[in-house]
């Protein structure tokens, strides 16, 4: 049995499915857990990759076992689990191994662990992972956050079990210390808006046009056919086909109305605040997450004021233009909050390549992103992505549908959290002349702040209203 190149601390959902992806690809691993079932049940499932595995009973064991300078992944939850494992391995590594955590991780604690661990002369990379399970296994898109060094190290492996896109593997190195795991955060919030803007068009046209989840299915499934294909609209005609197993109707109507949320998509709303890049999309699916979680609040203020609607029934084809247009503006808000994180941090992140790894392997893997990552090498107007040649055809044809949509929406009672802030955020950046100037008198008159004169003259710092 060769000498593992790697170890796996963790052999939970995620990290069973990475280490059975990296023995699969003739990587040979050492494996330990934390309790000894899962371990006994890995090497089961294992059992053809056999040759390629090592497992071992303890934590120190699989350190020992691992050649210097020695990987060593974490696939364990991010908080106090991470801290007291850090607090573990620490004593047993030696200069110049690398801890890799693999998990969702809030990127601050990320720049910290990097830091506490940088005065051991050790390395901590961040590493965002996203595909799911069946990503994990067969092959996810990878995030890398940490040094040169330990890139190196890792790069052929991560290489070897990514999702690959025309040849080319969907992981890279995005920046040292929270760069990978900060952009896995901002993926996921793109990933909620997603989500919540298929479900508001799934609305409109169960309720409003009257179709059934089949037929609404079959709808998302012609639409993946063309420019909004993407994993999400895929699954979503899947999902909308299936019938209940223990009952009658469709699944969907079986399932509890009450969406759950792990709080990635929160953490970037909140990050986007903080960067003074507010995401108004993904602040609109984290609200509608948030409210919907409410569901015996809903109940009373339907019953209490009613939660009758009218028919609305929006044309497909400008249903697929508006989607087309708003999605779009979706991945220009994302990459808005990238673009101010890496300024903020010193990353200099790459937004084309970012792009191109999230075209396979990862959950909002779509068409749209070989444009994006082609407009971000043209180098967009002022860097920002809407204002890119390529899609002022798509944003001229989309826009006026997405404005009838929402419009027209509203007006028969349906809300649209993330459609509805898509319109706000467009026709807001679009106005030379807008609400600021009132705003900042305001500020002016209740705090005697300065502001700056539309002539260009010498800025204003006195009570200009007596």
């Amino acid at each position: 049995m060769a000498d593992p190149r790697i170890g796996i601390y963790g052999l939970g959902t995620m990290g069973a499915a990475l280490a059975l992806n990296m023995a699969d690809k003739g990587i040979d691993i050492a494996v330990s857990n934390r309790s000894d079932a899962p371990i006994a049940e890995f090497m089961t499932r294992a059992a053809p990759f056999a040759a390629h595995v090592t497992a071992l009973d303890t934590l120190e064991e699989l350190i020992a076992a691992l050649p210097r300078p020695r990987l060593l992944l974490a696939m364990i939850p991010s908080t106090g689990p991470m801290d007291e494992f850090l607090s573990q391995v620490i004593p047993l590594l030696a200069t110049g191994d690398t801890v890799i955590d693999a998990g969702n991780a809030d990127f601050h604690a990320t720049r910290a662990r990097s830091a506490q661990l940088a005065e051991h002369g050790l390395h901590f990379v961040g590493l965002g992972v996203s595909g799911g399970e069946e990503g994990a296994r067969h092959g996810p898109s990878m995030m890398f956050g940490g040094s040169e060094e330990s890139w190196a190290g890792l790069q052929p492996i991560l290489s070897k079990i990514a999702a690959q896109f025309d040849g080319a593997p969907c992981a890279d190195r995005m920046g040292p210390d929270g760069a990978g795991h900060f952009v896995k955060t901002v993926h996921n919030g793109i990933e909620y808006a997603d989500m919540q803007m298929i479900a508001e068009v799934y609305d409109l046209l169960r309720h409003g046009a009257g179709l059934s989840p089949a037929e609404v299915g079959a709808q998302f499934g012609r639409w993946n056919d063309g420019p909004l294909e993407s994993y999400l609209f895929e699954i979503t005609g899947t999902v909308l086909s299936y019938d209940d197993p223990l009952g009658q109707g469709p699944m969907v109507d079986a399932i509890l109305d009450r969406a759950g949320q792990k709080g990635t998509g929160r953490w970037t709303a909140i990050e986007a605040v903080q960067l003074g890049q507010s995401a108004t999309m993904i602040e609109g699916a984290v609200a509608a997450r948030a409210w919907c979680a409410e569901k015996d609040l809903r109940e009373v203020a339907g019953a209490a004021f009613g939660s009758d609607r009218a028919s609305f029934a929006p044309d497909f084809e400008e249903l697929e233009a508006a989607l087309l247009a708003a999605r779009i503006l979706e991945y220009a808000q994302g990459f808005r909050i990238l673009a101010a994180a890496s300024a903020e941090y010193g990353w200099q992140l790459d937004f084309a390549r970012i792009a191109e790894i999230w075209r396979a392997g990862c959950i909002i893997r779509a068409r749209l992103l070989d444009d994006i990552s082609a407009a971000f090498r043209e180098t967009p107007p002022e860097g920002q992505l809407f204002l890119a040649p390529r899609f002022a055809p798509v944003l001229e044809a989309g826009v006026p549908a997405l404005r009838r949509l929402v419009s027209g929406a509203i007006a028969a009672g349906y809300p649209l959290p993330v459609l509805g802030s898509a319109l706000a955020f467009w026709d807001t950046l679009r106005q030379p002349r807008g609400t600021a100037a009132l705003i900042q008198a305001q500020r002016d008159f209740f705090g005697r702040h300065g502001f700056d004169r539309v002539d260009g003259k010498e800025a204003h710092h006195g009570p200009w209203w007596n």
